[in-house]
């Protein structure tokens, strides 16, 4: 049986949509806080468990019966590596055989702070744990380029401080069919992936598509970081979270989310959505 945490969380939630394409709602365990919000899972035959990431004791009764549990990470500003520890021991406890961790993609030595050492720190411990391991380290998320620069197109320009740094975006929803893969699949004990689009791009790049599905042209410009936090401040963000916005620009400008890898294209047996392709149809929906 296959246990999915943070199964009312977006990636979460999506990794067992694809797991129900191709395995029985019976073999799929779910674990979530709260069991309300999960009920469009209940209803389908998924076996939902209530358990908290700080809470032990939930955490060993959920995992009873499991076999692998993908254990998605748990969100910056919080103790992730206390709750990735309890995860962790506690699938050891309940027999759990093996664990898949969502790591974030690292392609330079750039420490992004809120992520990277909790992340170093939880798979050193997951390889010490002595339980079977995959580490799945995550490309940077289509979808979170509304956060970073907007849900609508751009006037004129976009400004961020990435530089001329590139990221390989993958969208949610083909991360989650290849977790889905990976998680119904063998040959996988004790391996790293890191899991990306096939091109990386620059914030040029996004403008210049933009552009041409907006018939207008829009340019990017990189910022410092402090106007861009006052701008996104301005647009209602809690400042502790725009600056966090700011350091993915940073992390881009020094190499962390550019390498691509042919992993997701190899599980998914095609190419991964295209920069094009996204922009058309999360900013131009329809057209």
């Amino acid at each position: 049986m296959i246990l999915v945490t943070g199964a009312t969380g977006g990636l979460g939630h999506e990794t067992i949509e694809c797991l129900l394409k191709t395995t029985p709602a019976t073999e799929i365990a779910a674990l979530v806080r709260d069991v309300s919000k999960a009920a469009d899972l209940v209803q389908r035959g998924v076996d939902v468990r209530q358990g908290d990431y700080f809470d032990y004791p939930t955490l060993v009764r959920a995992f009873q019966g499991i076999e692998k549990v993908l254990l998605v990470s748990a969100v910056a500003f919080t103790d992730r590596v206390q709750q990735h520890r309890n995860v962790i021991d506690a699938a050891k406890e309940a027999g759990v055989k093996h664990l898949f961790y969502t790591s974030i993609q690292r392609s330079s030595d750039f420490v992004l702070p809120q992520v990277t050492e909790s992340d170093l720190a939880t798979e050193a411990y997951l390889k010490a744990s002595g339980l079977v391991y995959t580490i799945l380290r995550n490309g940077y998320y289509f979808e979170g380029l509304g956060y970073l620069i907007g849900s609508g197109a751009p006037a004129a320009e976009i400004r961020f401080p990435a530089g001329e740094g590139k990221i390989a975006f993958i969208q949610r929803t083909e991360l989650a069919a290849a977790t889905a893969a990976l998680l119904t699949s063998e040959g996988h004990d004790n391996q790293e992936y890191t899991l990306t689009g096939s091109e990386a791009y620059s914030f040029h790049d996004v403008a210049r598509e933009l552009s041409a599905l907006a018939g207008r042209p829009i340019v990017y410009r990189s910022s410092e970081p402090a106007p861009y936090i006052a701008q996104t401040v301005a647009a209602g963000f809690p400042d502790f979270v725009a600056t966090f916005f700011a350091q993915w620009g940073d992390a881009a400008k020094h190499g962390m989310l550019a390498g691509t890898d042919d992993t997701v294209a190899r599980l998914l047996g095609r190419k991964p959505t295209s920069l094009r392709e996204y922009l058309k149809a999360a900013y131009f929906p329809g057209a």
